[in-house]
């Protein structure tokens, strides 16, 4: 009889760290960390002597400080006495601006160009791709200064609109002014406003929050909820008995029907511009500067964002497109319910580059004279206060934050549209 036995438990010895496959991994990784962190100490350690010995202790009471210059386009109140602080955070809301608009623009003109790259007919097929390809080898800052220039050389000059005889006329019933110092829009305007409601009423910085607006966004929100339930129902109903109600005018109903009634009860009216002097008075004023950068960073995303739509289009399978043919759907309708919503799982992930690019993209305002929060808190504050780390180090803080928080809601989304294994 032969009786088996464990072999003995081999003693842990420091060599098996190195030539052990079990912890040599953990164990370069643990080097690897220490060095970072090492490396790290010695940056922050010689920026602090360098900086004390500079007599340039790290310090952001700056930001208290009056700014003591303007910023042209701005969405708050603000004034050359305002502190730092408010003018960054103007800076920082012009961003935004720029980066959801030109977003939204951009995604609207690239799935409509990748769509019709695709397209038979020839000549339609080869335009898209004369704009693809023209813009997105050409850099984005000679297309901001470009349409920018084109802007100021070929737009009327507000003295043009003057005189019994003018040689430009304002659009849309004279509610528009086009002009070459930018264009003047209605603005909404309320008889019997709600007010606004101060946050951070400080000295050095204060917030302004709109009742009006909150009111209506708080509708606007509620009544969107109650159509999607009203959708999901819909869905349920289907699932169910295969016959699915028709429900558009409904949703349609619960967005609309409260957002006018508040809009009535607020007096809402239109302020219109109006030709006053040597320039337009009244209504929103949207200079050169924004629309340039919009229209540039817009036209040169949605080239790439063109590319992405066509290689997730073309990723479908065919067979897709002729099931859906079979079934008698006409092509629009086979586009736009069998092949871009499976197309979105390949198109969503370099998509999210695609925001971020645009986003960062936007610090270029500066070349045009946009005030964004590069050409506040970067520019003329840096230049004042002499404090560049830190005016640095928050720029940086800032848009690190608006990256993660695109790629957080993309990411959520396209965790939606993928598709699930059973």
């Amino acid at each position: 009889m032969t009786t088996l036995t464990d072999p003995p438990k081999e003693s842990f010895r420091l060599g098996m760290l190195i030539y052990d496959t079990r912890y040599r991994s953990m164990t370069i990784q643990i080097i690897a960390l220490i060095g970072f962190l090492l490396l790290l100490g010695w940056l922050f350690n010689n920026t602090a002597q360098n900086l004390q010995e500079l007599g340039k202790e790290p310090s952001f009471r700056f930001l208290g400080e009056p700014a003591g210059y303007d910023i042209n386009q701005r969405l708050l109140d603000y004034n050359s006495q305002s502190t730092h602080m408010r003018a960054a955070f103007i800076g920082l809301l012009n961003t935004l601006v720029v980066a959801v608009l030109g977003c939204i623009t951009a995604t609207i003109l690239g799935v409509t160009i990748g769509v019709l790259r695709l397209s038979n007919n020839w000549v339609v097929s080869k335009i898209m791709t004369i704009y693809v390809e023209t813009f997105r080898n050409v850099p984005v800052l000679l297309w901001i200064v470009f349409a920018m220039a084109v802007m100021i050389e070929t737009l009327p000059a507000p003295r043009a609109f003057k005189g019994e005889d003018p040689t430009a006329t304002m659009k849309l019933y004279d509610t528009v002014a086009v002009t070459n110092r930018g264009v003047y829009i209605p603005e909404p305007l309320f008889s019997r406003s709600l007010g606004d409601v101060h946050f951070l009423g400080t000295s050095s910085f204060r917030f302004d929050v709109s009742m009006d607006l909150v009111l209506l966004m708080a509708v606007f929100f509620a009544g969107l909820y109650v159509s999607i339930r009203i959708k999901k129902n819909a869905n349920h109903v289907q699932e169910t008995t295969g016959n699915r109600p028709r429900t558009w005018h409904l949703r349609l109903a619960v967005i609309a029907v409260p957002l006018i009634i508040v809009l009535a009860a607020l007096g809402f009216h239109l302020g219109y511009p109006e030709l006053k002097g040597f320039n337009f008075r009244g209504g929103i004023h949207m200079r050169n500067s924004l629309i340039a950068l919009w229209l540039a960073l817009s036209l040169y995303t949605a080239a790439f964002i063109a590319e992405n739509v066509r290689a997730g289009i073309m990723a479908v399978s065919h067979g897709q497109t002729e099931a859906a043919a079979a079934l008698g759907l006409r092509p629009n309708r086979t586009m736009s319910l069998v092949v871009l919503p499976q197309a979105l799982r390949v198109i969503i992930p370099p998509l999210i580059s695609q925001y971020l690019n645009l986003t960062k993209n936007s610090s270029l305002a500066i070349a045009v004279g946009y005030m964004d929060i590069t050409g506040t808190l970067m520019g003329i504050t840096l230049n004042q206060t002499g404090r560049e780390l830190e005016a640095v180090m928050l720029t940086m803080m800032i848009y690190l934050a608006i990256s993660l928080s695109i790629s957080m809601v993309m990411n959520w989304y396209n965790e939606r549209v993928k598709l699930e294994e059973r």
